[in-house]
This record gives structure tokens, C-alpha cells and sequence, in this order.
């Protein structure tokens, strides 16, 4: 609860987000008179992320945040371990809800994330989970001046909501009394500038080092809408590092447009199958065969079926998911930068995981190199 003090130190403060394995609380650390995002595992539930974040600290590569203290916390629900790390602004999907970031601005974030992802393989690790949810942006250098109370003044007071038993019971003991809303301390997605775009990598709890461990393609977690298609076709293959390249296309494209490339909404995985295909081209043979839903979608001959929607080729999906919204805004892409992010798009979306570039390919593509990361290394002259 807000005002709660846990390992003698850390004040909880607000609430910054939760997910299926934690929780994430703004908390003020009263012996070093800082605010730190305190996370706090489901209980009983081993956090893997401090290792591997451990791995991958290198004061050069500061997109990944090291953890600064952990410790256990027993509750009425069993014991929990917690970490915690600088805080940050929010995610990209809360900056980005109906907005789109300035040209520049995704052009400087696709850069970084794509370096980002490139440190993690380089150590040996497959993050294991890239989306828009888990690409954090660094806070302003003044956030730990502010007290509480300045704190509340310019971002509101903590919202909670109480909790009751829909019977008028008492709540029982490992039950809160009140739950908090989400803070958000970021900005909208157009008001990002350039100097905004210094990403923190989040979120490793899917994170693992293929050479040392296998991980089968159908315990691949990533959500949906960006999940490598080898995780349907191939559950029994082990996942490696080009499971990430095809989450980065999908996450980067977000980036570009705000809207996703593949939806699943409304949409089942099957659908998302047929998406896949309109706009790709037909599966590998061997995927095509042992998919027996596709006569739902596709005649004989592989062509999309009449009575249904058909997803557009990623060229007319490039127009109407991402230039489109853009022109009203008068901010499209121009004709070559266009070109060269489709044809990149393409490489990285290729079905067979194997065929698929090496990141270290992609920070070599036409785009990376005349628009990103120069964009990129601006923003960081401007920081």
C-alpha cells in the first residue's frame, strides 16, 4: 500500500505497472534519497531477471538497467523476491495510445532499441519478449529532486480503488483493501523530442542464452500479434536469435505508425495465420501442409478466399497502416526512406527463422544507416 516502508528503506510511493509474474511500485529510497522502481515477484515465484541483468551490465550499454538491491518480502501470500532499478518514464505503448511519435523521434528509438538488441545477442541472450510494453524511456535527470509531496503536485495524488467481496464478506487476509492505478510519468507520443529517446530495455523474465539452454518454440510467450510464426509451426524446434528479429520488426513498424503490422484483435490465431500469409506470401511447404485450418482461408491454389477479408501485401500495408495516418498529420516518409524500410521489413519477416538477417545485419540495412542511427546519434548530442 502507498506509505508502506519495505526492507527498511524503500517508501512506496505509486504504483508504476504489474504484469502476469510482478508487480512494479515507485518507491523513495530513504537511505540514498532517490526514487527507485521496486519490483515485486508473484510469490513463491523464482525472478530469473536479476541474473541475467547482472550478465548484461556494461556502463557502455545503458539501455539495460542493472539491478541495485534485492531482497526477499514475506506476505500473507508466501515470499516474494524483489529487485530494484532506476525508474522510468512508462512504456511506449502508453505514450503511443492514438498518437504518433515525430519522424525524427522513431527514427532515433528504432536506432536504439536495434542496438539494444544487438548488446543482448553479442552477450549470448535472446530477450524473449520485444514489445512496444517493454521498451521504457529514460526519465529526466531532475526527477530525483522533486519530493513526495512536489512529486504529487505535478503528477497527481495516487489512485486507488477499494476492494470488496462481491457477498459483503470481510476480505480475507492475503487480499489488499485498495487497488492502485498506474501511474504514468511519461509524455503523449507527439510531444516526444529527440533528447526523449534514450530507451531502457524491460522486462527479462523470458530472456535466456540459447547456447546454454534450449528453449522450445512452443514456450515462446511473446504476445501474439508479434510472436515468430516457427512458435506454431516448429513447437518442438528450439527458439534462438531470430525469434527476436521478427518481434523487432513487428515492434519497430509499431513505432513507425502505431498500429501494428499482424492484429489480434478480434482475430484468432489461425487469423492471424491468414494475415500473415496475405501480406507475406505463401508459408514453407512443410508449414502450408501440416496447417489443416488453411482450406478456412485459402483455396487450392493458395489464393485468398472470396467470402473474407484480406489482409494488404506489406508495401500497401506500409501506405495504409502507417503514410496514411501520418499525411493528415503531414509527417509521412518520404518515397526512398519508405523504400528502404519495407525492403528492410521484408528481410527481417521472413517465416524460416533461419533465413532471417543477424541484427548486426539489420545496423547494416539502407535504413539503419542513412536514417536511424544517424537520428540517433543526434538525439544523443542533444541530451
Amino acid at each position: 500500500m502507498i506509505g508502506d516502508v519495505l526492507h527498511g528503506r524503500y517508501r512506496i510511493v505509486d504504483k508504476l505497472g504489474f504484469g502476469g509474474y510482478s508487480t512494479v511500485w515507485l518507491a523513495l529510497d530513504t537511505c540514498l534519497h532517490r526514487y527507485v522502481a521496486l519490483k515485486v515477484g508473484t510469490a513463491e515465484a523464482p525472478l530469473r531477471e536479476t541474473k541475467i541483468l547482472r550478465a548484461l551490465a556494461n556502463p557502455g550499454h545503458d539501455s539495460i538497467r542493472t539491478p541495485l538491491d534485492e531482497f526477499e518480502l514475506s506476505g500473507p501470500n508466501g515470499t516474494h523476491l524483489c529487485y530494484t532499478t532506476i525508474p522510468a518514464q512508462g512504456n511506449l505503448r502508453e505514450a503511443s495510445f492514438s498518437r504518433l511519435f515525430p519522424l525524427e523521434v522513431t527514427r532515433a528509438l528504432s536506432g536504439g532499441l536495434t542496438l539494444a538488441i544487438a548488446y543482448i545477442h553479442s552477450r549470448g541472450y535472446v530477450h524473449g519478449d520485444i514489445h512496444l510494453r517493454n521498451i521504457l524511456v529514460k526519465l529526466s535527470s531532475d526527477f530525483d529532486h522533486l519530493s513526495v509531496e512536489k512529486l504529487y503536485e505535478r503528477y497527481g495524488e495516487p489512485e486507488t480503488v477499494s476492494i470488496t467481496e462481491r457477498d459483503g464478506k470481510p476480505l480475507p487476509p492475503n487480499v489488499p483493501s485498495k487497488e492502485v492505478v498506474p501511474l504514468y510519468l511519461g509524455k503523449n507520443a507527439e510531444d516526444f523530442l529527440v533528447s526523449d529517446t534514450h530507451i531502457l530495455l524491460s522486462d527479462f523474465g523470458e530472456a535466456f542464452a540459447p547456447d546454454l539452454e534450449i528453449r522450445h518454440s512452443k514456450d515462446c510467450h511473446t504476445p501474439f500479434a508479434m510472436r515468430p510464426p516457427e512458435a506454431r509451426f516448429e513447437p518442438e524446434a528450439p527458439l534462438s536469435y531470430s525469434a527476436d528479429i521478427w518481434s523487432l520488426a513487428t515492434t519497430i513498424w509499431e513505432i513507425l505508425g502505431m498500429q501494428p503490422i499482424f492484429s489480434t484483435d478480434f482475430a484468432s490465431a489461425d487469423e492471424l495465420v491468414s494475415q500473415q500469409v496475405d501480406a507475406l506470401g505463401i508459408l514453407p511447404s512443410s508449414w502450408w501442409m501440416h496447417w489443416p485450418e488453411r482450406s478456412q482461408f485459402f483455396d487450392n491454389n493458395g489464393l485468398p478466399k472470396e467470402d473474407r477479408h484480406v489482409w494488404p501485401v506489406i508495401e500497401l500495408a506500409f501506405e495504409d497502416f502507417v503514410q496514411k495516418s501520418r499525411q493528415k498529420r503531414g509527417c509521412e516518409f518520404g518515397r526512398e526512406e519508405a523504400t528502404a524500410i519495407i525492403d528492410l521489413m521484408r528481410r527481417m519477416l521472413v517465416f524460416r527463422p533461419e533465413e532471417r538477417p543477424t541484427v548486426e545485419d539489420i545496423l547494416q540495412s539502407q535504413w539503419m544507416v542513412k536514417w536511424a542511427l544517424p537520428e540517433l546519434k543526434r538525439s544523443s548530442q542533444t541530451k
